[in-house]
């Protein structure tokens, strides 16, 4: 694990030795078989803005004068398991007498594949909206104490509306995060950073003011592999909650665990 802003210090988590041969002299090709089973791989490789978490693999020859050194980078991916519990994000925002929205989103966490599907409803507009976009941003907040740095980088800016909205009116949203380039929301990783998602719905008047309202999701990570029954669940709550006007809580059967991956 490296920090860039404390370069030359690297915090070891998963720490693995083996010793290959015994001391003696190298006179032609020769091989050396390996194995570590039941590696422990409790985080999921990442490289940011401030910080880079990797796993590889270190070959070392020992020698009088230098050590001949070979590293390979592993990509670890973490598999999680499917939330139980997945409530829709439902919020009001507004400015007094000029203007009031709800907005609502399906889930309150998604899979890295998946579709933001929501709305927006206009209950009152008394200013001049030209533009409304939804944005992904990514948090990142590496160090602790007073030595917390926080670097916020826009993923996406998707525009859901061009023009002026009117009393009643409601705007679909659907967003597809596939073509991102997302990680899994990490929260406190071995206490020295962590990265978050943020939904940013952002509407511009035509003076250029910007009235904006955030709000975190969880992203995180599913294998290829599902179930056609539970997918096709899925399906059905997505158009139940499309096809309603009242507001209900999308919920979202449970999925057996995965196991941490690699690739």
């Amino acid at each position: 694990l490296e920090l860039y802003y404390d370069r030359g210090n690297h915090h070891e988590f998963v720490s693995l030795v083996k010793d290959l041969a015994r001391p003696g002299e190298f006179t032609q090709s020769q091989t050396f078989d390996f194995e570590f089973t039941h590696v422990e791989k409790p985080y999921e490789s990442y490289t940011g803005q401030n910080v880079k978490l990797r796993y590889f693999l270190r070959a070392t020859v020992s020698r009088r004068l230098n050590d001949v050194v070979k590293e390979m980078d592993i990509v670890v991916h973490t598999l999680s398991t499917y939330p139980e519990l997945n409530s829709s994000i439902k919020m009001e925002v507004g400015i007094e007498d000029c203007l009031h929205i709800e907005f609502e989103y399906n889930k309150s966490k998604y899979h890295l594949k998946d579709v933001i599907v929501g709305k927006i409803y206009f209950l009152l507009v008394r200013i001049k909206i030209k533009h409304m976009e939804i944005d992904i941003i990514k948090r990142e907040t590496t160090g602790t104490g007073p030595n917390v740095y926080h670097e916020n980088d826009t993923i996406a800016k998707y525009e859901i509306m061009d023009g002026a909205p009117v009393r009643g009116e409601s705007i679909p949203i659907r967003l597809f995060l596939a073509g991102y380039e997302l990680t899994p929301t990490m929260r406190d990783i071995n206490k020295k950073f962590s990265v978050r998602y943020y939904l940013n719905l952002v509407l511009i008047d035509e003076e250029e003011r910007r009235y904006f309202k955030q709000q975190e999701v969880v992203l995180w990570r599913k294998g290829d592999i599902v179930r056609k029954s539970m997918s096709h669940q899925a399906a059905i709550a997505s158009q139940r909650f499309e096809g309603t006007s009242s507001h209900p809580e999308a919920k979202t059967p449970s999925q057996p665990a995965e196991n941490n991956g690699r690739q």
